[in-house]
């Protein structure tokens, strides 16, 4: 299972925890620019994506919406007003790639990151802070998953994501897991028990 930096996974782990003990979900972080690689290698079986994605290939369910913010130094005029509109960065140096040089260069407040809440949040630097941009694209998450991908587990993960309750669960390999203990076939002659005869009539005399 995959998934891209901002999105957390606590909530449906831990539903996949208590009603698929026996079955382990393995993540592993990607990023947005490796998203499809992971997918279409193999690497993942499913994965967490934020649009844009070419979906070539691929199933896709859209989750849900995150706000854009403006981050920076906590240096930078931003700080002072509780939210913006795209007209107030004109002539700001704006960049939209979280990657180390350019958070470092937004921590400088020589530049603006214009990126998603949850990326703030997850990177989140004392000497930096964010405000909301009204007005702004919102990005989008979703799951996405191979078409050829018959894993049938992945039916399972979508319930999850989707709020299905166990008792709606669409495929039985966990309840199946482990079978029940075959019955032991019942013993004739076990000590203490007189095997049962028939009641034998009586013959009168002649």
């Amino acid at each position: 299972m995959g998934f891209v930096p901002g999105v957390t996974l606590r909530k449906w782990r831990t539903v996949w925890e208590e009603r698929f003990p026996r079955v382990p979900l393995d993540v592993v972080e990607v990023t947005e620019t490796d998203q499809r690689t992971a997918l279409t290698s193999g690497e993942v079986d499913l994965c967490l994506v934020r649009l844009p994605l070419d979906t070539a290939g691929l199933h896709l369910i859209r989750l849900y919406e995150e706000v854009r913010v403006a981050w920076s130094s906590k240096d930078h005029p931003i700080e002072a007003v509780a939210d913006l509109t795209l007209d107030d960065l004109a002539g700001e140096v704006i960049l939209d790639a979280a990657t180390p040089e350019a958070i470092q260069q937004a921590a400088f407040a020589d530049a603006v990151l214009l990126v998603p809440m949850s990326i703030a949040r997850t990177f989140s630097r004392r000497d930096m802070v964010y405000r909301p941009v009204s007005d702004a694209p919102t990005t989008t998450i979703g799951l996405a998953w191979r078409i050829d991908d018959d894993n049938p587990w992945i039916a399972e993960f979508i319930g999850v994501v989707r709020g299905r309750t166990a008792n709606s669960s669409r495929t039985a390999q966990e309840r199946n897991a482990t079978p029940p203990p075959a019955q032991k076939p019942a013993q004739r002659g076990q000590k203490g028990q007189r095997p049962a005869h028939p009641r034998q009539q009586r013959r009168g005399r002649r």
